[in-house]
């Protein structure tokens, strides 16, 4: 069978990157910074002549990104941070003008916010669903659009098809934030984007052990401007990192669909719950977004947000204090379901989220546990929340 025709999730198994000697189901992890040559003309003249620039296991990840994205070029970075950076940075420098949405993950907005200004690029935000009317946002001087979709924290999709294509017009390129749709279930590289970018932390390594990140784009041109600002910056992915997300890889396809499936079964249950006064879900129906979802993705996972009907006084100390399942933690992605309060992060300045809302705003990530177990930690839970 031709690899290249066979479905996402065999590719994903079956991609292995050129090896040396006998080929393993796994590859190699080598821990060395130092590669020793014969002679001066390979010294000088191989790549790679540092450990820093990977080697077999970073070559085989690069090449599994390629098949998840549907991408030629892939570039590693030590987290989903660093790759959004790399390629905000590739893309503009002093002088010039980047668009941002307003549901951008926080460390992006502030690595935008406060570093990018502080190089001389103004750095502007956008409502995330302005969709085409993005093209009144335009200076003689914009340089790049970044798209965060479904947003951080409250779940907008974006039109990124118009948003691209306005952009593409005057020759500005487009950035996308794919780590929601992890590849498998969104691919902005086929809608026309120039660069997409995932936190491998999340779903790429699967178990919460491991940080990555990756850049990956078609554009030959392009990928060399990442690989040198990459060089320039002294990027690069620790090798036993780069082997856990190559091993998440394998098993990705089937994580997503144990974690959509549980996500979606949650999210319905959590509607029907008088505590709950709406959830932020592209998959429902009744997601202002869902036309857009259905039309640009192929699937959803385990994330997704609530917003809580009014809460008594301390009900939201109790709330957490009751649950024992859902974890109180940051990040999300791996096999364990976590909840986190998002009030305290949200610095909107576009769009409905600055007032109008009926309670807290909560985001949860639904792991591989069972999923009557998930509801009876949340029962517990809402009932501590609306004691008196």
């Amino acid at each position: 069978m031709n690899k290249d025709e066979a479905a996402p999730e065999t590719r994903l198994i079956h991609t292995r990157a050129a090896r040396l000697g006998r080929v393993t189901v796994n590859p190699p992890v080598e821990r060395a910074s130092t590669v020793l040559f014969r002679d001066e003309a390979g010294l000088y003249g191989a790549k790679p002549t540092y450990g820093r620039m990977g080697l077999t296991v970073h070559r085989e990840l690069e090449s599994g990104m390629c098949e998840l994205e549907g991408a030629r070029h892939a570039r590693l970075a030590s987290n989903g941070l660093q790759a959004c950076a790399l390629a905000i940075t590739t893309c503009v420098s002093a002088g010039d003008h980047l668009l941002y949405p307003d549901c951008s993950y926080g460390p992006t907005a502030r690595f935008c916010e406060k570093r990018l200004r502080e190089t001389g690029v103004e750095a502007e935000r956008y409502d995330p669903r302005i969709g085409a009317g993005i093209e009144a946002l335009f200076k003689s001087n914009t340089k790049a659009v970044f798209i965060e979709s479904p947003g951080s924290l409250t779940f907008e999709v974006g039109d990124a098809p118009a948003m691209i294509a306005a952009a593409k017009a005057r020759g500005i390129r487009t950035i996308c934030d794919n780590t929601w749709g992890a590849g498998l279930l969104h691919q902005p590289l086929a809608l026309g984007a120039d660069i997409s970018v995932q936190a491998l932390t999340k779903y790429v390594v699967g178990h919460a052990d491991a940080f990555g990140g990756a850049v990956m784009t078609r554009d030959a041109g392009l990928a060399g401007r990442i690989a040198a600002t990459s060089e320039e910056w002294g990027i690069g992915l620790a090798p036993d990192d780069a082997y856990l997300a190559v091993r998440g890889l394998r098993t990705l396809a089937t994580r997503l669909r144990a974690h959509e499936a549980a996500g979606l079964e949650m999210a319905h249950w959590l509607a029907a719950r008088s505590e709950v006064a709406d959830v932020l879900h592209p998959a429902l129906p009744d997601h202002p977004d869902h036309a857009l979802w259905k039309r640009d993705f192929t699937g959803s996972n385990g994330l997704f947000g609530i917003i809580l009907n009014p809460v008594p006084e301390g009900g939201m100390e109790r709330f957490f204090e009751t649950l024992s399942l859902f974890g109180l933690g940051f990040s999300w992605g791996g096999f364990e379901s976590l909840i986190i309060p998002c009030d305290q992060q949200l610095t909107r300045t576009k769009g409905s989220w600055t007032e109008g809302r009926a309670g807290p705003l909560l985001r949860l990530h639904i792991g591989l546990e069972a999923t009557a177990d998930l509801k009876a930690d949340l029962s517990a839970a809402f009932t501590a929340l609306s004691a008196s």
